[in-house]
């Protein structure tokens, strides 16, 4: 039976331990620095922040689930033509919803939110416009997401689906104040346009929608199991309405095209996660040294 070498196993775990925290800094600081396009919004202001670090237009916003609750389907939006259309023009096939709020101008997380979408619709056998419709709906109150570029979105993104004869099951809204305000508070999604970045503070995630224009299903993040997303669509086709999901909420936020760095609160929580993983690495090479000290004594 080969003894354990304290000479060898206590060095290498806190090299190890200082492995780990290398590239956690790493991580972190990559984390921060985005030079793409994608992500430059029109301004910044790196004073918004409350006290307890999370920016002040992230206290107001997430995604409340309010499972069985109706849409108004009477309100009016646009579609891609410009054309006025009631939400409930989408309820009425008995196929269930796929529903997102983004904003068309968004320069990060909607985008993530619908090709994390589009992404997972590739891996299931369900197709839209047969099995569910795909609705997306500008929470932007402005007339910066106008009916044109919903349409561009729309063409992007079932080009980007990629299956034929599924046109019809691609749907990208725009509405007045009343019809966001109305179709957002039955869904339990709440955003902020902060002046300081003139830019919306939101939450991502999507949601599944009855065919009788309930809320049955909550999907958060960007990254959505394509067997998840299934099974939840089959089972709000037969109005079934699902049960709470755990939530962890990716915001969109403040971006500093000056310096670089993104300001999301989840900053924190990476280095609070790094000075655990550090702390649970020490605390099993202690255990170790205790263990081959009694094996030697």
């Amino acid at each position: 039976m080969t003894r354990l070498n304290l000479k060898t196993a206590v060095p290498a775990v806190f090299a190890a331990v200082l492995i780990v925290a290398g590239t956690i800094g790493v991580f972190a600081q990559g984390t921060e620095h985005y030079n793409s396009p994608l992500y430059s919004p029109k301004a910044y202001e790196p004073g918004a922040t409350s006290s307890n670090g999370i920016p002040q237009a992230l206290q107001t916003v997430g995604i409340e689930q309010k499972l069985g609750e109706q849409l108004p389907l009477d309100t009016v939006f646009k579609n891609e033509d410009g054309e006025a259309v009631k939400l409930g023009d989408y309820f009425n096939n008995g196929r269930p919803v796929i529903l997102a709020f983004v904003y068309y101008e968004c320069p990060m997380l909607c985008n993530e939110v619908l090709n994390g979408l589009t992404g997972s619709l590739k891996g299931i056998s369900l197709d839209a416009g047969k099995d569910f419709d795909v609705l997306a709906i500008s929470f932007d109150k402005s007339e910066n997401d106008k009916p044109g570029l919903a349409k561009n979105k729309r063409a992007s993104y079932v080009e980007r689906y990629g299956r034929e004869g599924t046109e019809n099951g691609w749907h990208f809204l725009t509405g007045d104040e009343a019809a966001i305000d109305a179709a957002t508070k039955a869904a339990g999604f709440s955003f902020h346009w902060d002046e300081r970045s003139e830019q919306f503070a939101h939450a991502g995630g999507i949601m599944i929608v009855t065919p009788d224009g309930r809320m049955s299903r909550y999907f958060y993040g960007i990254d959505y199991a394509p067997k998840d997303l299934k099974f939840g669509v089959m089972e709000s086709a037969e109005e079934k309405i699902g049960n709470p999901a755990e939530r962890l909420l990716l915001y969109c936020y403040h971006y500093d095209p000056a310096t670089g760095t993104y300001g999301f609160a989840v900053m924190r929580a990476i280095r609070i996660g790094g000075v655990l993983t550090l702390i649970g690495m020490a605390a099993m090479g202690f255990v170790f040294w205790r263990k081959g000290k009694k094996k030697l004594s």
